[in-house]
């Protein structure tokens, strides 16, 4: 396959992925409505996780905020606290805010053009092409990482996907197979992306255009796609402590500018005259993107009453324990760390 031909020549494949999306589908429940607040919620969710690892997490959100006005007037830690398990918190409060925005600059109504919803707070090029194609019939493909891999093996293209243009460049790609119900289309790529033409050991036998793919035929399926570009991991270290007593622990929220926006944590530091009370450290490893993280967590049981309050007044720490633990959302390894630490 050439990828300058033009005109209708490759649709049959874009016709062959729609038919083997109707029959092969899976089925979830955004794939029910084509309600735009329902489909953008969904899209954000799944940009990191998992299908069967987030579902419950998104049939529980939209229970509690079926809509835009109840997401808008809540609470951003009751929000916070609804994505906990999800990871990349700053989705939660960056869905938040577009909530907000909606209401404020579109009168609650969840607007309908690829630019307007590009404006959206934490809304990329691919969430609003999945939301305006699938909700409002805009001829956009949403391009990701599926459409990435796809295409690549389909036309044995060996574009860079870390270059800064790939976007563009496999958008004008798909146009050639796209075929005019582009909402469905760009179900059946993430579908095919996820559950045929996988990153590793694909099922190429089951695949519906394994005779159109030119890296199939080649037998370089391995090949596609190219990434050349790989970011180094920044290592950092933090240091916390666990400070508590009578099965009570101290605990502060985050700011919004670095790593773990908004959730809480434990102090990072301690006077001289509470070191008496350390009782011993361990430190555990946990990998964000692009940042290998080393956590020392030192454990500080503090006998004197006098000395928990005035460091509680001084650094105006909040208490908790472990029941109330459970209504506030912590980093993984911390959350991970109180459990141990406060279990019978």
């Amino acid at each position: 396959m050439e990828k300058n031909k033009t005109g209708s020549e490759f649709l049959h494949i874009g016709n062959r992925l729609l038919e083997w999306y109707r029959n092969n589908a899976r089925d979830l429940p955004f794939r029910q409505t084509k309600d735009p607040y329902k489909i953008w919620i969904c899209e954000i969710v799944f940009q990191q996780t998992r299908i069967n690892q987030g579902l419950n997490h998104y049939n529980n959100f939209i229970k509690r905020f079926p809509d835009v006005k109840t997401l808008a007037e809540a609470e951003e830690n009751e929000v916070l606290l609804y994505w906990k398990g999800l990871g990349y918190y700053s989705r939660a409060i960056n869905i938040h805010k577009a909530a907000q925005q909606i209401m404020n600059d579109y009168q609650g109504i969840f607007p309908h053009e690829y630019e307007e919803i590009l404006k959206l707070k934490g809304v990329g090029k691919y969430t609003a092409a999945a939301v305006s194609s699938i909700c409002f019939g805009a001829r956009m493909p949403a391009v990701d990482g599926n459409f990435y891999r796809v295409l690549s093996r389909l036309f044995a293209d060996d574009f860079d996907i870390s270059n800064s243009r790939a976007f563009t460049y496999f958008s004008e790609l798909a146009a050639l197979v796209m075929p005019e119900n582009v909402g469905d289309f760009n179900q059946a790529m993430m579908d095919i992306g996820s559950e045929i033409c996988k990153p590793k050991n694909p099922l190429c036998g089951e695949c519906p255009v394994n005779e159109d793919c030119l890296a199939f035929s080649m037998q370089k399926i391995s090949d596609y796609p190219v990434k050349t570009k790989k970011v180094k991991a920044e290592y950092l270290a933090l240091t916390y402590y666990f400070v508590h007593r009578k099965g009570q622990f101290l605990i502060r929220q985050r700011a919004d500018d670095f790593i773990w926006k908004k959730l809480f944590e434990f102090p990072t530091a301690i006077p001289s005259d509470m070191e008496p009370f350390i009782t011993g450290s361990k430190t555990v490893t946990h990998k964000l993107t692009h940042k290998n993280l080393s956590i020392e967590i030192w454990n500080v049981e503090v006998t004197s009453e006098k000395q928990w309050n005035d460091f509680i007044a001084e650094n105006q720490y909040l208490i908790t324990d472990l029941e109330g633990s459970h209504e506030k959302s912590f980093p993984k390894p911390l959350e991970i760390y109180i459990q141990n630490a406060l279990k019978d």
